[in-house]
């Protein structure tokens, strides 16, 4: 027991010297480092001191530059991207600025080059959401179509509400919302019906084979001049489109402005009770698809095997509808 009792007392002797050591350089790096960092601190606060006015400078060059395209680019939600845009790139500076002053020893190159290999990474990273946000830049530089527009994209119709730099907002004609990212949008075929002033509807009419087509051309022409709304220039017309098993198509065409859904429809009811009440009224028929079927009477042939139907009293013909 005693002989390992020495032995401790003398590893206890031999380790605090390595103790010691290992504690002053730890001691010495630690006031090596405040040393620098007390020598950084004008730095420090000059590239805070810069950055800060840089913060201020892009605000105002970004309320400059609204305040000056004001007139030239009537899309609200442009103006902002532009704004942003430019305050960014002014931030972005300031940034390159105050990492100089902090660190005279790096050089531009090393900047660019750590910005690149983070700008890389970020890339990979957040792929989908910078797409969204060129995309929405795109379209808004582009105006494809602008705020209040009504669109048709794939299965979604609606009015666009917003266009942010990610995504698009369009409210449905049953008054919900649809958020649509922007690369969906910039690179798929997009309808825009309010894109001109001025819209062509048709509607096609099927009438009897026995009716007069000029008479019933001449009706459904004076049915939508006679309604409100439809333009006289261009004028409206009527054209024969098909021959159909039982109807003769005829098309009404029209235009009108401005073409907007609520106006689109309730100018289309306007005009088909128009021409409806006028072709009755004339006693042009409207009918139904049918099909004729023949009916052979068993008493028709006779004894000997000849078929007598060749005579029209000895068929009947009924019609039923399509």
């Amino acid at each position: 027991m005693t002989k390992l009792n020495g032995y401790r007392s003398q590893l206890n002797r031999c380790n605090k010297p390595f103790m010691n050591t290992n504690l002053s350089i730890a001691w010495s790096k630690v006031q090596v480092m405040l040393n620098r960092f007390i020598a950084l601190l004008p730095n420090i606060a000059l590239a805070l001191f810069v950055f800060a006015g840089f913060l201020v400078v892009s605000r105002i060059v970004k309320d400059l530059l609204q305040y000056v395209v004001r007139d030239r680019i009537h899309t609200q939600n442009l103006k902002v991207v532009l704004g942003r845009l430019v305050q960014g790139a002014v931030i972005l500076v300031g940034a390159f600025i105050a990492l100089s002053i902090v660190m005279p020893s790096l050089k531009a190159d090393d900047l660019v080059q750590l910005f690149g290999v983070s700008g890389v990474a970020i890339g990979f990273a957040f792929r989908d959401i910078l797409q969204n946000f060129l995309s929405g830049v795109l379209i808004l530089l582009t105006q494809p179509f602008q705020i209040d527009d009504q669109i048709v994209y794939q299965d979604y119709e609606g009015t666009v509400e917003e266009i942010q730099t990610r995504a698009t907002t369009i409210r449905t004609y049953d008054n919900r919302r649809i958020v649509i990212p922007n690369s969906e949008l910039f690179t798929n075929s997009v309808l825009v019906n309010t894109a001109f002033e001025k819209r062509r509807l048709q509607y096609d009419i099927g009438i009897h084979y026995d009716a007069d087509i000029d008479q019933a051309s001449q009706l459904i022409l004076a049915a939508m001049q006679e309604t409100e709304g439809v333009l006289a220039d261009p004028a409206p017309e009527v054209l024969v489109v098909d021959l159909a098993p039982s109807t003769v198509n005829l098309r009404a065409r029209w235009w009108m402005d401005p073409p907007r859904r609520a106006d689109v429809l309730e100018m289309t009811s306007q005009i088909l009770k128009a021409i409806k009440n006028k072709l009755m009224a004339q006693g042009i028929d409207l009918p139904y698809p049918t099909q004729q079927i023949l009916m052979q009477d068993q008493a028709n042939l006779t004894h000997d095997g000849h078929d007598m139907t060749s005579s029209p009293s000895n068929s009947k013909i009924i019609q039923t509808p399509t």
